[in-house]
């Protein structure tokens, strides 16, 4: 089962783009002495060579069946090309000018866009109680800190993440009021101190501009910014308008393997976006020249200058996100964007503000062993590399080894993210899937993070560079202990802490045991009873018989919930499973822990006629039945909250 929960953190990252090892960041690989070479001029020539050389090959290699790259500088495109096919079955190549890709969460940029459209009309204050602007109320924190859109656009609002429903292959259009005010998902943090990367949250806002503006969201989105921008072939509508049908590219999971069709996400301001190439390169010009594209200026410089320098940080050292464009350090250089995925597409977007320069890459498949998605990163990476190289001396270590080591082991055991959920049964994944730091015995740390290992170095005290590889981590001490850490790139998103007693290794270890207690008496039952009757044994007390019922009823809760968690990952309904589920739990481990204690009394009330291994098996099961209970209810298997 904890194959099946790792496997669920896929649906937590629709629409995000976060769980991906992705651009390179702040710490060079391999940094070159101060004045070594600048890197390959940047011409559209030498780009379109190298972009041919690495393309085809390797979406064969990853068995992506097409992907499209846009390149952009000083406000011309250099490249805008397709590689592979839209259409693998029918031999469609991509066309960048008219295939449509789904960028996922870089749709936010455009909600953003739109936010800052309204601040500049003086419609918004950012730093208001953005209940000001809704028809429903979004309850304070228990801190009373009300929610702002600084926090939204910051994903500081210490929101939970929500996921059911988020994507799902319906024919009908979102509701997106209707869907917003159907949960609104309780705090995990208070407002404005800790990153919780928030799809809810990006939809609030765009449902304020939809309110405020008066206009629907895709309405306003077109007239506003896409067809000001001459992104014609662009659109937030679910499904596809009929005239652009054709022109939208399969998705697929890797090239023998189309998806079920086209992905709708239910909340479109987070991640609805369906767009060619070039106009994703029209977008990035207009961002990188002061807003203005042609005679369209759809945000102010100011504004601009705004969203890209009023960076918030989770921890000093780290980069962060201005308002909407999280923050890359790409090899030295200042860049801003925004990844995306939905199932399907995979998509990343980064501005080098600095240099004028604007990298759009899609995705149309996940490929062979996610390798679409490692691709996607490389590309980044690799263009990074070749044209705007790293040229910072290496970092010399600050700390010392007996420094390191202690620090080392600080940080070393089992987090969980603040992107999560602590009210539902999904709360499971931090049980389930943690993130593990391993203290080494040199005073480096390893981290292994989306089927990777990595180590890392630490330069300065409470700050690592990854050795061959180019992320950072920082952490936070407090009354001598680690209390949160945050990696790059993923530090703007979430950051990481220790896990709770009752999600730690220990926790999983005692649930694994009363699991097994409970397993081996259910599949037991049926020898024990055989073997009673050729031996002419009596029968059991009743109680042992509610035993073992509840322990079969364990098995079959186990199985609801793996069937649940299948679903979830098929993005098919859990409008039955899930409260099934929920309920054969509540009639385990609760009936079992009654029965068990029911047991207990009899077999103690028997006296001396009790052997000591009748006394330690009731003892053993009133335990494990007691462990299931508590982990139960503390991880919302035992509730009756459909939400997830």
């Amino acid at each position: 089962m904890t194959t099946i929960f790792k496997r669920t953190l896929g649906v937590l990252a629709l629409c995000t783009g976060l769980l991906q090892p992705v651009l390179a960041q702040t710490a060079p690989a391999a940094p070159a002495a101060p004045g070594a070479a600048a890197g390959t001029p940047l011409s559209a020539v030498d780009a379109e060579a190298w972009l041919d050389g690495l393309m085809p090959a390797a979406l064969r290699t990853a068995r992506v069946p097409g992907a499209v790259v846009v390149l952009v500088k000083d406000g011309q495109v250099l490249v805008q090309k397709g590689y592979g096919w839209a259409d693998w079955e029918k031999s469609v190549p991509v066309d960048a000018q008219r295939t449509l890709f789904r960028p996922g969460s870089v749709s936010k940029l455009f909600t953003w866009v739109a936010v800052m459209q309204q601040v500049e009309q003086g419609k918004l204050d950012l730093d208001a109680d953005l209940n000001k602007y809704l028809d429903f109320k979004i309850p304070a924190h228990k801190s009373g800190k009300a929610l702002t859109l600084r926090h939204v656009m910051t994903h500081t609002t210490g929101l939970e993440e929500t996921a059911r429903d988020l994507l799902t292959y319906s024919d009908k259009a979102p509701d997106l009021g209707a869907v917003l005010k159907g949960y609104v998902p309780p705090y995990v943090y208070e407002p404005g101190s800790t990153p919780g990367y928030s799809n809810y949250a990006t939809a609030l806002a765009g449902y304020i501009v939809e309110r405020l503006s008066g206009l629907s969201f895709d309405d306003y989105i077109e007239q506003k910014v896409l067809h000001p921008l001459g992104m014609k072939s662009s659109t937030f509508r679910q499904p596809l308008p009929a005239a652009l049908k054709s022109q939208m590219s399969v998705g697929y999971f890797s090239q023998d393997k189309a998806g079920a069709g086209f992905e709708v996400i239910s909340m479109p301001p987070a991640g609805s976006l369906s767009s060619p190439g070039e106009d994703m390169g029209r977008f990035m010009m207009a961002m990188l020249n002061q807003g203005k594209l042609g005679d369209a200026q759809v945000l102010k410089a100011e504004t601009l200058k705004q969203m890209f320098t009023q960076v918030t940080r989770p921890l000093p050292d780290v980069a962060g996100i201005g308002l909407g464009f999280y923050q890359q350090d790409i090899n030295g250089h200042r860049a801003f964007g925004h990844g995306g995925d939905t199932v399907l597409f995979h998509t990343d977007l980064a501005l080098f503000v600095d240099k004028g320069i604007g990298l759009y890459v899609s995705f149309n498949a996940s490929g062979e062993r996610g390798m679409g998605k490692w691709l996607r990163d490389r590309v980044f990476e690799g263009f990074a590399d070749r044209y705007l190289p790293d040229t910072r001396p290496v970092s010399k270590p600050q700390v010392d080894e007996a420094t390191a080591k202690a620090h080392s082991q600080l940080i070393a055991g089992a987090h969980r993210t603040s992107r999560r959920e602590d009210s539902t049964f999904l709360s499971l994944l931090q049980l389930l899937s943690p993130l593990k730091v391993e203290a080494l015995a040199d005073g480096r740390i390893a981290v292994d993070l989306a089927g990777a290992r990595s180590v890392f170095r630490e330069v300065k005290p409470l700050l690592w560079e990854e050795e061959k590889g180019k992320r950072r981590i920082q952490a936070l001490m407090e009354n001598g202990k680690i209390t949160r850490w945050a990696m790059e790139p993923y530090a703007f998103a979430f950051v990481f802490e220790p896990v709770p007693a009752l999600a730690s290794p220990l926790a999983l270890l005692l649930l694994c045991v009363a699991m097994s207690v409970t397993a081996a008496t259910a599949l037991l039952w049926p020898l024990v009873a055989t073997l009673r009757r050729q031996h002419g044994v009596a029968k059991p007390a009743r109680s042992v018989s509610a035993v073992r019922v509840a322990s079969v009823l364990v098995l079959v809760a186990l199985g609801l919930w793996t069937a649940t968690v299948v679903c979830l990952e098929n993005l098919d309904d859990t409008s039955v499973l899930l409260p099934l589920s929920q309920l054969v739990t509540l009639l385990a481990f609760v009936g079992g822990l009654l029965a068990s204690a029911w047991h207990v009394r009899t077999v103690f009330q028997a006296g001396s006629s009790a052997s000591k291994w009748a006394r330690a098996l009731s003892v053993l099961w009133l335990l494990s039945f007691a462990i299931l209970v508590i982990m139960g209810w503390s991880h919302h298997m035992i509730s009756f909250n459909q939400w997830y």
